[in-house]
């Protein structure tokens, strides 16, 4: 056995070999991704992972998001890569897209119950016109709570005992089928504003926290490149703007007791498929 160092070391090396695919793969198909969150933060602050993060998530534009789910199909990946999002008949308890490595295990502790790909995740982001006005904004972030809430099908936690307990009791009016309905629903009145382009962007596939988070267009327009470990990965072109309204000063190191891994999980072997765990650890 290994460490929980040495553990962490091996995720990360899955990780950064599944960005180098999906970012080789949004080259080939002229894709714009960029990293967001820890891995640009990483990116700028340790030209690499954050020392004691265990995953890399990316932005795309809600069109580019859109054709990632169009085209992942076409290439021969699916051994080892696979893409889950939203469906009717697919409930992964995510509001967003992931990219899993099947030849890995990564079980986290909201999805222990379920039959899917456990395996270790890129975890894929789309970015959406924010309106104008104040009030459609106000709109748009409603129609984003209820997506999330019936998309996941989770309880919001760590977000306040109101939202909490609201969200308990919507979960519990509706049965499965019509829970699809209303995400659905709620999608489609959220990502309407695309359809009008402002000068503002906004990230609605998120939790509570950061959902509904404005950003101008201009910070996300392109990619640039920047070193990361023993390559190079894209990050949005006005990183600084976009890092510092998120995260405020990202380049100040948090206290050593938030220097954790913030996913809980109840079993992780990056050396081989979740199918070996079926019955042990899930489903």
């Amino acid at each position: 056995m290994y460490s929980k160092d040495q553990k962490l070391k091996k995720i990360q090396k899955v990780n950064l070999e599944m960005a180098q695919y999906f970012v080789n793969f949004c080259k080939k198909h002229d894709l714009l991704c960029y990293f967001c969150g820890g891995g640009a933060i990483g990116a700028i602050r340790h030209q690499g992972f954050i020392p004691w993060d265990d995953d890399l998530d990316f932005f795309m534009p809600r069109e580019d998001y859109q054709k990632l789910g169009e085209l992942w199909g076409t290439d021969i990946h699916q051994d080892k890569y696979i893409l889950l999002k939203p469906s009717r008949d697919n409930n992964d308890r995510n509001s967003f897209t992931t990219i899993r490595n099947v030849q890995t295990t990564f079980i986290k502790t909201y999805q222990a119950d379920l039959d899917i790909p456990h395996g270790i995740q890129l975890d894929i982001f789309p970015l959406d016109v924010a309106p104008d006005s104040v009030t459609d904004r106000k709109k748009q972030k409603m129609w984003a709570l209820i997506y999330s809430l019936y998309r996941s099908q989770q309880v919001p936690k760590n977000h306040g005992k109101v939202l909490e307990l609201t969200g308990r009791v919507l979960l519990g009016i509706f049965p499965r089928k019509i829970k699809y309905t209303i995400w659905s629903y709620a999608e489609k009145q959220m990502t309407k504003y695309n359809q009008k382009p402002t000068k503002n962007i906004t990230e609605l596939c998120v939790g509570p926290k950061y959902m509904g988070n404005v950003y101008p267009v201009k910070d996300f327009a392109s990619a640039i490149w920047v070193p990361f470990e023993n390559t190079e990965m894209p990050i949005p072109v006005g990183y600084d703007d976009y890092l510092r309204k998120a995260f405020g000063d990202y380049l100040k190191l948090p206290s050593k007791e938030n220097q954790i891994a913030h996913h809980e999980a109840i079993f992780i072997d990056p050396e081989n498929s979740y199918t070996k765990y079926k019955g042990i650890y899930f489903n």
